[in-house]
């Protein structure tokens, strides 16, 4: 015999107005710019407190660097060395490993361990210092002792593949996203 059973929930309007301040908190912390009215109704005021896209951030395994500027269409970011130094890099997805230029090699401490002939877009067989510095950081997203090479025609150094290999890059108008790819 199967019994149906009716069930009346009494729940005071404290606990229904604490229940609504948490949705209505939720909600406000998803945004970035916002006000609540005294109803609780979250507006979104991004049109008044100007572009916040272009903010380092990191939200869950995504991580955002603002693209300061492009040379010859890629995207220039600040890298941290060492957690320390602060050096404007030119984003090169075609690069497969981080370059130097002597004066950011020299800055940062770079540990060379030999030579190596590398291949560029206008020169092949160009003979370089390879070595490691201890770590190489962008907006959060950060690799320890990678191997970088110096290249002394360089104007400006190169963030190439060793660096974003685990993650999957979206370059888009004013920030460049690191998205951490999940462990296989």
């Amino acid at each position: 015999m199967i019994k149906i059973l009716r069930l009346t929930i009494v729940v005071p309007i404290a606990v229904l107005v604490s229940l609504n301040w948490a949705i209505t908190t939720a909600r406000a912390e998803d945004a970035e710019c916002f006000m609540v009215t005294s109803l609780g109704k979250v507006i979104n005021l991004s049109n008044l407190c100007g572009d916040q896209s272009a903010k380092a951030t990191l939200t869950r395994g995504v991580f955002q660097v603002p693209i300061k500027r492009h040379q010859h269409g890629v995207p220039i970011i600040d890298v941290t060395f060492n957690g320390t130094q602060t050096f404007e890099m030119l984003v090169d997805t075609g690069a497969s490993s981080i370059v130097l230029t002597p004066q950011v090699a020299a800055a940062v401490g770079f540990v060379p361990v030999g030579t190596v002939k590398i291949n560029s877009a206008t020169d092949r067989g160009v003979e370089t210092v390879l070595g490691h510095v201890a770590s190489v950081g962008v907006a959060g997203a950060v690799i320890k002792n990678p191997e970088v090479a110096v290249a002394p025609a360089l104007d400006m150094g190169l963030l190439g593949e060793n660096f974003f290999k685990d993650y999957d890059v979206t370059v888009r108008e004013k920030v460049i996203e690191f998205r951490t790819r999940p462990q296989q």
